[in-house]
């Protein structure tokens, strides 16, 4: 049996990758029937700061980035544009909650790819824009222990 190093496993630098594929919790998803109203809760309860928000109606939701501090984490609150939504079904099947886990990654389709040589299955074949321009992917949740994984890749910064 032969046995690769770890930097050239799958044929990937994985020293390339900081403490591997992930550089950090991006957002934790959370479902929500009423934007306005879990907003307000978060800010209100929690003292959570709203940072964005937006619609994304490929996706057929309307979403809010509240930041949990200054960790550079957030939760992301969900709500459906229809009922027929990933959204709208997520809440017609499971109710108000934890709909997914996002991790930040520096070059999304290089890890799209790592995953993928590992066996790993993701929703889309490239990724798709997220949120703030952000490029997003996820891993099938019968490949992730039954949780619903992001991949996301912050938006280039301008440089000045």
């Amino acid at each position: 049996m032969t046995h690769q190093s770890p930097a050239t496993r799958d044929g990937f630098p994985h020293d390339s990758f900081p403490a591997g594929l992930f550089t950090q919790v991006d957002h934790v998803g959370i479902a929500v029937t009423d934007l306005d109203a879990a907003i307000a809760f978060y800010q209100d309860t929690f003292g959570m700061t709203l940072t964005h928000e937006e619609t994304n109606s490929e996706q057929g939701v309307r979403e809010a980035m509240m930041a949990v501090g200054d960790s550079g984490t957030c939760i992301q609150l969900l709500a459906p544009l229809t009922t027929d939504s990933p959204i709208g079904r997520f809440l017609d099947r499971s109710g108000p909650g934890i709909q997914q886990m996002a991790y930040r990654v520096v070059d999304i389709s290089t890890v799209s790819a790592v995953l993928r040589q590992r066996g790993v299955r993701l929703l889309y074949d490239i990724a798709k824009t997220g949120t703030a321009g952000s490029q997003v992917n996820f891993i099938h949740p019968k490949d992730a222990g039954g949780v619903l994984v992001e991949l996301v890749q912050p938006p280039a910064e301008p440089h000045a």
